[in-house]
């Protein structure tokens, strides 16, 4: 990877650190499947922000700025991430990577409080205080993910 484009990637990391926080969800739309059935095209949406000037409903696509921060190959044909693959879910797939392309660092994660998505309280830790730290993998599951 050269130094433009590391350069790029943390640019699209540090304006999505802006916009997710640990604990959002972010909404992915199925585009396009090949004949196949290997490669399969994803959009990445989130709510937009609350302003004042925006309509109550309105989305904020994402996709290109997620393509360049979990490194994944962006379509500019149809708009949307390819994703290589089959038998697992790519929605899933490209959260958790964006995901850990944001919050995985390496250091333990801090516990967000009651709605902390960490898969340390679904494998028997009941410890939801603030700040309370996660195993550093846990970062990868920060994001919440659904299908629109």
């Amino acid at each position: 990877m050269t130094k433009k484009q590391q350069k790029t990637r943390d640019e699209a990391r540090a304006a999505l650190r802006e916009i997710l926080k640990p604990g959002d969800t972010v909404t992915t739309i199925l585009r396009h499947v090949s004949r196949s059935g290997m490669l399969r095209h994803v959009d990445v949406i989130i709510p937009a922000r609350e302003e004042p000037w925006k309509s109550r409903g309105e989305v904020q696509r994402i996709t290109y700025h997620v393509a360049l921060a979990a490194e994944f190959r962006y379509d500019r044909r149809r708009e949307a991430i390819a994703v290589q693959g089959c038998g697992m879910d790519v929605g899933f797939e490209v959260v958790y990577n964006l995901s850990r392309a944001l919050f995985h660092t390496g250091q333990p994660v801090p516990c967000i409080g009651r709605d902390c998505p960490a898969n340390d309280h679904s494998n028997g830790d009941r410890d939801y205080t603030a700040g309370h730290g996660h195993h550093p993998e846990a970062a990868s599951y920060m994001l919440r993910h659904r299908w629109a």
